[in-house]
């Protein structure tokens, strides 16, 4: 154990120093929610943050004060709810993190939340436009295959989209696919690893099991599995009996995302993630925002990986899944274009 412990230390000091030399200042905008607590937390104990800066329409320099008792190295920041607040906490940041909105309730879609969040997402937007244009975006606030158009599009309003450094974090869906597979099989989750492409909602989420440990997975048994990693936040939503949604895998997630984007910003070579982004794969379909794998690098996206080979079962997952995410997609961009 202490040999671990041990381990562990001399990790985080290299990892410290690494970030020493390269400062990173991480935005986390919705700081004081169900995700953006345990999110901020997460960054807090990350060696590669510097600087943390926390905001919320209410309660973020509470949460700051808080996280800045602990002893990492990293300050802590929170900003008044004002748009100076606003501006202040996005300005010089490397990654902003947008967990803002309301949360899924018992009986509601993602889609069901696209009224509130496309708004609360649209004025962040602006204000990171304006504030940090150069910042790499990561959009949680769901419904993510809409919110993340809706910022592009106020981007593009604004003269400052670039396609490398705007990302829907779908990683949830990576993580939960690793962890149900393993379930089934009885592994380690650690040693899985499933390719998750498409979208970030129900049926736009394909799993590829065919890219898997186990391709071997069919009927009634890859139907059960496919169906819990497309629909495994109703299951949380359904457990919290209208106390919230997947907050705390989805922080994880969303650490582990930007966690990857330091990296590869930071130097390390081959950081390959799963995300939402603008994307040519499905283009020629309509589809201009697609979630696949994809190396990242300090510019942010390096290269678009391909989907890869698929077998029948899959083709007809994909299918459904771009019929959807194309009206998702145009719902965001529709909502800027009569809301701006």
């Amino acid at each position: 154990m202490f040999a671990a412990r041990q381990s562990f230390g001399v990790f985080q000091k290299r990892a410290f120093s690494a970030s020493a030399r390269q400062a990173s200042k991480v935005t986390v905008l919705g700081a004081a929610g169900g995700i953006g607590q345990p999110l901020s937390l997460l960054m807090k104990l990350n060696p590669r943050v510097s600087q943390l800066a926390l905001y919320d329409i209410r309660g973020g320099p509470g949460v700051a004060a808080d996280l800045s008792h602990i002893n990492t190295n990293s300050t802590v920041t929170g900003y008044e709810p004002t748009a100076s607040g606003l501006k202040e906490a996005l300005t010089d940041a490397e990654i902003v993190l947008i967990p803002a909105g309301v949360p899924r309730k018992p009986g509601m879609t993602r889609d069901d939340l696209f009224n509130t969040n496309a708004s609360i997402v649209r004025d962040l937007a602006k204000a990171a436009a304006d504030a940090s244009p150069n910042a790499k975006i990561l959009v949680i606030s769901n419904p993510v295959n809409s919110t993340v158009p809706i910022v592009a599009e106020v981007f593009k309003s604004k003269g400052v989209y670039n396609p490398k450094r705007l990302f829907g974090v779908t990683t949830l869906d990576v993580v939960r696919a690793s962890r149900f597979i393993s379930q089934v099989k009885k592994t380690d989750p650690a040693n899985e690893e499933v390719p998750v492409v498409g979208g970030h909602s129900g049926v736009t989420i394909v799993p590829l099991l065919s890219q898997s440990n186990h391709a071997d997975i069919e009927g009634e048994t890859r139907d059960a599995l496919v169906n819990r990693i497309q629909f495994g936040g109703d299951e949380v939503v359904k457990a919290k009996d209208g106390a919230g949604s997947a907050t705390l895998s989805m922080a994880f997630a969303g650490a582990r995302f930007a966690e990857s984007l330091l990296k590869a910003a930071q130097g390390v070579k081959g950081v390959i993630e799963p995300t939402f982004v603008d994307s040519p794969l499905y283009k020629d379909q309509g589809v201009e925002f697609f979630a696949s794998r994809v190396e990242l690098g300090p510019e942010g996206v390096k290269e678009i990986l391909p989907v890869g080979q698929v077998n029948a079962y899959e083709e007809k997952l994909l299918e459904a899944c771009l019929g959807d995410l194309k009206k998702n997609i145009k719902k965001g961009v529709d909502f800027v274009a009569q809301n701006p």
